[in-house]
């Protein structure tokens, strides 16, 4: 690496070839993007050690995919949704409505949904 340092009024600079410079950017850029990475797990460890529950990645996927969280989880807890609709005191038939996205839930109930799937609410209801 070529650099020539100068001295002005406000101090020393460094002066170095452009594709120099662009790999110190590039290597900043990663290292935020490590960072942020790290404090992301970080915050999942906390919250898993906290008791919040581990979703496989291919519930996960399948919920980014865009599927139902209410089906994708039922299914992996290997519930029927008649079992579900007892344990939620909801109408299976509302169950269905809300899989197949005939309807959005009230609060309430996608609350009791989510307490009988053992599943934080922001997994059924999304951003």
């Amino acid at each position: 690496m070529s650099v020539q340092f100068k001295k002005t009024d406000k101090g020393e600079i460094a002066i170095l070839p452009r594709a120099e410079y662009e790999r110190l950017v590039a290597r900043a850029a990663e290292a935020d993007e490590d960072a942020a990475t790290a404090r992301l797990v970080a915050h999942a460890r906390k919250e898993v050690a906290s008791g919040a529950p581990l979703i496989p990645l291919e519930v996960a996927e399948r919920i980014a995919d865009g599927e139902n969280p209410i089906r994708v989880i039922r299914e992996w807890r290997d519930v029927t949704q008649l079992h579900l609709s007892h344990k939620a005191n909801i109408g299976q038939g509302y169950i269905s409505d809300l899989e197949n996205g005939r309807r959005k839930g009230t609060a309430a109930a996608l609350r009791a949904i989510a307490k009988a799937l053992d599943v934080p609410l922001d997994i059924l209801v999304g951003d």
